[in-house]
């Protein structure tokens, strides 16, 4: 592939086949004696862009975190492509996995996170290619095209030599998203990605994100509580309220005409 094609070199390797990518089995999740997930249930198909919205305190960014392995379950399963992401199965039975295995299945989530987090003592190309050469095992050269591809998809070619701190807070998270394409995720998890930025930043951003969105493949799981992004990106919407999906469906469903008077309540707050 060429990089005249960013998009599809970059990403080449995240193709919607339709199959389940992400599963969440009757997932509970405790803080002492808070329940912050409660049997929760969903999936996600491959190829599908989902975003989860509602109050704070309602189990979302935490699900990210799980998938993350930042936290682990206190009760069910996660499996991810196919795979059991904090279990394995010997003789007939599941047990909690090894962390080679753990390693293995995450390769497969990327995240961008709230704060940006990059390495302030390496320009932003490094930054980019840090992880695939020393977690991938790719050569430097084949590293270094596909984060210029990425930062070319992300409208950062010309700041390849700076460092982060020469960066505003809106270029900073943009290459931390290509930081996370570099690694050829299977799915995208996109933790309130905007709440960091000065407001005038924001669009900058987001505009990117929709077009990754609109012009690849890529699966996205995204907590936001910009609900006009959330509205132009989305395959599906799942309302939480307390630890439980309560209400989903494709946006224009959700946004215009909930069925569940708490969805109702949560849009008529923020819109």
């Amino acid at each position: 592939m060429s990089a005249e094609n960013p998009r599809e070199n970059a990403l080449k390797s995240t193709a919607a086949d339709g199959r389940e990518l992400i599963r969440f089995d009757k997932v509970t999740k405790r803080f002492g004696d808070h329940v912050v997930l409660d049997q929760l249930e969903f999936s996600v198909s491959a190829g599908k862009h989902v975003t989860l919205i509602g109050p704070s305190g309602s189990g979302k960014t935490t699900i990210l975190r799980l998938l993350m392995t930042l936290l682990k379950p206190d009760e069910g399963t996660i499996t991810v492509d196919g795979e059991y992401l904090n279990h394995e199965e010997r003789g007939g039975r599941l047990v909690p996995a090894g962390e080679k295995h753990v390693r293995e299945v995450r390769k497969k989530i990327g995240m961008v996170f709230q704060q940006f987090n990059l390495f302030p003592n390496m320009k932003v190309l490094r930054n980019v290619t840090e992880a695939p050469v020393h977690v991938l095992g790719l050569g430097k050269d084949e590293a270094e095209q596909r984060g210029r591809e990425l930062l070319e998809l992300v409208g950062l070619t010309e700041h390849v030599d700076k460092y982060p701190s020469q960066l505003s807070g809106g270029q900073q998270q943009r290459v931390a998203i290509a930081r996370a394409l570099a690694m050829r995720p299977k799915v995208l998890l996109l933790d309130e990605v905007t709440s960091a930025l000065d407001p005038e930043l924001v669009a900058g951003v987001l505009d990117v994100l929709r077009d990754i969105a609109h012009t690849t493949d890529i699966t996205m799981l995204v907590v936001t509580h910009e609900m006009n992004f959330a509205r132009d990106i989305s395959d599906d919407v799942l309302m939480f309220n307390e630890g439980k999906v309560i209400e989903s469906g494709p946006p224009e469903k959700i946004f215009n005409d909930p069925d569940h008077e708490r969805t109702r309540e949560f849009l008529s707050a923020i819109l």
